[in-house]
């Protein structure tokens, strides 16, 4: 039997000979082409939106965002990459009509409309909504470390210059000793020559001046480490617990069929004080009172969660494991039992741990302490309650009666609690380890902003079209 075979490269006609055949009606460009068009790109704040009447002819916006939708969608972030697909990709031909915009059009027209490209992923938020693909009753709150443009080489922080100014003095000082050797004795050819020994000084003087200028910089403003290459990024704990220079990417995820709602990303490695932010973003998008939220540990704070309750947002957040410092489970926190009544602790052993001060953080009340040091002195079994000299001392949040009424919620609707990892884990599975995006391409706090924008849009659509299909998304997008 014969091959099957191909179409004769040298026949006139090879394509369809109108441009609208070379895409099937359920091709997921026709999403891309109908939800663009729907847009007023004026309103969202886009350059160039208004045909301009002086000067060289611009690219029409909407151009340029269904190319970075079909780049995101096709897992192509790159703009070199994206004005390669504009010349030889079938599919971007015929979404973009046949333009071939450079790279360098491509991606300024990224960095230029920061602002307008959130607000698109908020649009196509509210049309989930609109769809019904919101179930808008239960959200989850969770963050990922996505990886920046910026080496681990090329981050310091106060330890890390404190160690290399060490090491610069002591070769400096190993230098000196070697041309002290060298004025001693003949030169041998195995050696370091004296003028290479003084440039080897000169350049480790000059590392320690830049070294100490960082480390002034760090004292003098505060803050915790620099970046050299991208001066936002953060050393974080990631990829199972390994070291990186990254973002927190945080995302708010409805339960009804894991669809992102709303994003944000922090350059603080904890996701403390994230969970009320995060949940009233779907509640105002929502524009409903009353949403189960649920959240991991690290999110467990007694101020935050008391934000929420207080805008009816019922938290279902896991508490972290209590310890101690001798490591005995019989003497955690939780193995005191509290007195409300009288307002004080009864230890493991027995004995009565009154109140005895307020705990203060910069002027404000966080909380309360309790202990008996008396009865610690005389206790047999204090090894294992305390490593503390004076003794044992219990801290009591000022919201602990709350936190122990959410604690209850969460332990008495775990079912409902156990739908968290397969609610928010959902997005950042497809978008890391499917798609890939687990680092990112540009810098600066606001560019990779825009860069999660993009990517959950590209999701979200996905998403979208899994559930309705892709000609019933066009039929809506075309009756509006």
């Amino acid at each position: 039997m014969a091959y099957v075979k191909g179409e004769n490269r040298q026949q006139i006609t090879m394509f369809p000979e109108v441009m609208d055949d070379y895409v099937a009606e359920d091709n997921p460009v026709r999403v891309i082409e109908a939800f663009v068009m729907s847009l007023d790109m004026s309103e969202l704040g886009f350059e160039r939106a208004q045909v301009p009447t002086l000067g060289r002819p611009a690219y029409d916006p909407r151009d340029l965002l269904k190319l970075y939708l079909y780049g995101y969608l096709n897992r192509i972030r790159s703009s070199r990459k994206l004005e390669g697909e504009a010349s030889k990709n079938l599919e971007v031909i015929w979404l973009i009509c046949g333009l071939k915009p450079d790279f360098k059009t491509i991606a300024d027209f990224r960095k230029d409309n920061k602002e307008a490209i959130k607000k698109v992923f908020k649009q196509f938020s509210l049309l989930c909504k609109e769809w019904g693909l919101y179930g808008q009753t239960l959200v989850a709150v969770d963050g990922s470390k996505f990886r920046a443009s910026n080496s681990k080489k090329k981050n310091f922080n106060e330890k890390k210059l404190s160690r290399q100014l060490k090491y610069i003095e002591t070769k400096i000082e190993q230098y000196l000793n070697k041309l002290e050797e060298e004025d001693q004795s003949e030169v041998n050819a195995h050696k370091p020559s004296v003028a290479e020994i003084n440039q080897h000084i000169q350049e480790l003087k000059e590392r320690k001046i830049k070294y100490e200028e960082m480390l002034k910089t760090i004292k003098e403003n505060d803050v915790s480490e620099i970046s050299l290459t991208d001066a936002d990024a953060r050393q974080m704990s990631a990829n199972n617990n390994g070291i990186d220079i990254c973002y927190n990417v945080q995302t708010v995820v409805d339960g009804k069929h894991s669809m992102i709602v709303d994003y944000d990303v922090i350059n603080n490695p904890a996701d403390l004080g994230q969970l009320n932010q995060m949940a009233k973003r779907a509640q105002e998008l929502f524009d409903t009172e009353e949403i189960n939220v649920l959240a991991d540990k690290g999110y467990y704070s007694g101020k935050d969660i008391k934000e929420c309750e207080d805008a009816k947002l019922i938290a279902y957040v896991a508490k972290p494991k209590s310890a101690n410092a001798t490591g005995n489970e019989e003497f955690y926190i939780n193995k005191f039992q509290y007195d409300a009544e009288n307002d004080y602790y009864i230890c493991p052993a027995g004995h009565v741990l009154p109140f005895v001060s307020y705990r203060k953080n910069k002027g404000e009340i966080i909380g309360r302490d309790y202990h008996n040091y008396k009865a610690c002195k005389t206790c047999k079994l204090r090894e294992c309650c305390t490593t503390a000299k004076r003794g044992r001392t219990i801290y009591r949040n000022i919201y602990q009666d709350l936190l122990d009424k959410v604690d209850k919620r969460t332990r008495e609707n775990k079912e409902l609690y156990f739908r968290r990892q397969m609610i928010v884990e959902h997005p950042f599975g497809t978008i890391k380890r499917i798609w890939g995006y687990s680092y990112f391409l540009t810098r600066g706090l606001k560019s990779v902003n825009i860069e999660s924008g993009l990517a959950f849009l590209a999701y979200n659509i996905t998403r979208a079209m899994n559930i309705l299909g892709v000609k019933e998304i066009v039929r809506r997008l075309k009756a509006a």
